[in-house]
């Protein structure tokens, strides 16, 4: 019988020293000296890396065809002696190779995948379609790339592992609605959560879920137009609470408007609580790995902090 979290998803296979962790580009490709980078920063880990050399292709947009694209995902999910698929970087394509996909093959492998950003379509298929944990993680582009100084190894590590990740409370983290509730962890960007909207592929979490929002380089009228959608959409009703990434580049030029403005605004009328400043996803500082689909706290009483309370490995 496999594992599962207590909303229900398969939990993924632990990682451990000597794991082997496939290097995936679903979206935007990076270029061979940033890879290798990356490969290194996991080897000082203790991984063992494997680069596919069908990640170096090219297409107008992406990391070649989306048909080879999706093919290098397969290949990995359906390897037993691969326990994890750590996306090169963001940017565009991921929802392309959704319909390439087998949900039942990849339940099956028990195989983690690891990434932020565009890679957001296929965290939301793994939770959807799939039934399987993921992790909101670091990526090569940036971070793994650029050594232990741009990410946060010990929650990479631990929420690859058998532990719960515990109590969260990292520096510039605030309560926008003050509250204190809990539900499965589930998110990522949302300009991509959006984009599924109305497709085969559509962002359907479990009720009671915990919302982590992230985005990067949206302009606040435009984070207005998203949050407003998604309230209209009734895709609050089910949600327990809100967690908010740093949002990045999101403000008016200026600092007229804020992208905090935004979201306090729209979200005051939300019953549960409200944190803004989670360093996951697109940060300015160190970015910390969340576990998607484990029971999580959020505690917006107090210091405001985030506590994971069951692992998404077994």
């Amino acid at each position: 019988m496999m594992p599962r979290t207590r909303a229900g998803l398969v939990k993924f296979r632990p990682l451990g020293r000597g794991s082997r962790v496939a290097l995936v580009a679903p979206a935007s490709g990076l270029d061979r000296p940033e890879v290798e980078a990356g490969a290194a920063e996991l080897r000082r880990l203790g991984f063992d890396p494997v680069i596919d050399a069908r990640i170096f292709e090219r297409a107008p947009f992406s990391a070649g065809a989306a048909e080879v694209r999706a093919c290098v995902l397969a290949d990995a999910w359906r390897h037993a002696d691969i326990s994890a698929l750590i996306a090169v970087r963001g940017g565009y394509g991921s929802l392309e190779v959704l319909p390439r996909l087998n949900p039942d093959e990849i339940r099956r492998s028990r195989t983690a995948f690891i990434g932020y950003s565009d890679v957001t379509s296929i965290h939301s298929f793994l939770t959807t379609q799939v039934g399987l944990a993921s992790v909101h993680g670091v990526m090569v582009d940036r971070k793994l790339a650029g050594g232990p100084s741009a990410y946060d190894p010990q929650s990479m590590l631990q929420s690859l592992g058998r532990e719960p990740l515990g109590e969260l409370a990292p520096d510039g983290l605030e309560t926008l609605k003050a509250g204190d509730a809990a539900g499965p962890l589930v998110g990522g960007t949302l300009t991509q959560l959006l984009a599924s909207f109305g497709t085969p592929f559509e962002f359907r979490p479990p009720a009671g879920h915990v919302l982590f929002l992230d985005e990067v380089g949206e302009r606040p009228y435009r984070l207005h137009r998203m949050l407003t959608q998604w309230q209209q959409a009734g895709r609050l009703r089910d949600t327990a609470a809100i967690i908010v990434g740093q949002l990045p580049r999101c403000d008016e030029p200026g600092g007229a408007i804020t992208a905090k403005d935004v979201v306090r605004e729209r979200l005051a009328g939300f019953s549960g609580p409200v944190l803004f400043g989670f360093p996951s996803g697109h940060t300015t500082t160190t970015l910390v790995s969340l576990p998607f689909g484990v029971h999580t706290r959020v505690v917006g009483t107090g210091t405001p902090r985030v506590v994971v309370e069951e692992s998404a490995a077994e």
